[in-house]
């Protein structure tokens, strides 16, 4: 038997082969490109339609992400089908493979189903201050698997969305208005109507203070050390912070200025001395 390869005949089979595929493979690599551009102007067009209506930037931002892949996976498709691939063929491969890749992938379908979760039900949006998933910070951007938080130091939190749809949500900026606790304590041995008075005023002071709900002044507990003044007024969110910190350094000096004192915690040590009489007995 003669194996012989004719080279003058197959190499026209080659470079024509060579012609067909490199069209193929140029034409879907174009379709790749160009396709991942689309995907990003239609992500893009849609996010400025979306903001122009004054759309939720939390839904904003997922709607653009859901909307880049599912473009992205009709790209490759396309390319797939552009060098002879035949994707109809490799649906029933999928499938067969589907459950071992749902298995594999079931922490990311679970963060999906929690960010779907996340955007029907809204438990916060972009610009809120929440407590979710072990972590606080502001919300940046919910993704398709993940969430964005930026703590108040600016540091990037990461969190998968099924961590924070799975445990307790605590939105500290879904209410207009807030309720501020301060416990300030009081020696026994001061006037208590004085220390009242005195913080009434520090109180009055304060133009960020709401006035309905009033503010309220009572004596809370008669503790070890001191009288506890327990004082509760209410504030824009917003200003949650700065009413707080500045009520406590204004309470601090007009208490120096007025005598009053705040007690702290301490210890009294009594040291007995026995006579040389008591120990030689």
């Amino acid at each position: 038997m003669d194996f012989s390869i004719d080279y003058e005949k197959l190499l026209p089979q080659i470079q024509e082969w060579i012609a067909f595929y490199s069209l193929h493979i140029l034409a879907a690599i174009t379709i790749l490109i160009i396709g991942r551009w689309v995907a990003k102007g239609l992500r893009n067009t849609v996010r400025r339609i979306m903001v122009r209506n004054k759309v939720d930037q939390t839904l904003v931002s997922f709607v653009g992400s859901i909307l880049y892949t599912v473009t992205l996976v009709f790209v490759v498709i396309a390319a797939l089908n552009q060098i002879g691939i035949q994707t109809t063929s490799m649906v029933a491969i999928l499938g067969a493979a589907g459950l071992a890749v749902g298995l594999a992938l079931q922490g990311s379908l679970a963060n999906f189903a929690a960010g779907v979760l996340m955007v029907i039900f809204r438990p916060f949006k972009a610009g809120d201050y929440v407590e979710a998933g072990g972590v606080s910070g502001t919300v940046e951007e919910v993704q398709i698997f993940t969430t964005y938080l930026t703590t108040p130091d600016n540091k990037s939190i990461i969190v998968p969305n099924s961590k924070i749809m799975g445990g307790n949500i605590t939105n500290y900026s879904a209410k207009p208005t807030r309720r501020i606790e301060l416990i300030i304590g009081v020696g026994y041995g001061d006037d208590l109507d004085q220390a009242r008075m005195v913080l009434q005023e520090v109180l009055n002071q304060e133009n960020r203070i709401l006035p309905k709900p009033a503010p309220l002044i009572v004596v809370k507990e008669l503790a070890e050390s001191s009288v506890n003044f327990s004082i509760r007024i209410w504030v824009k969110s917003a200003d949650y912070w700065g009413v707080n910190f500045a009520l406590l350094e204004n309470i601090k000096k007009s208490f120096d200025r007025e005598g009053i004192s705040i007690p702290f915690p301490q210890q009294d040590v009594h040291l007995y001395q026995e006579s040389t009489q008591q120990k030689s007995a």
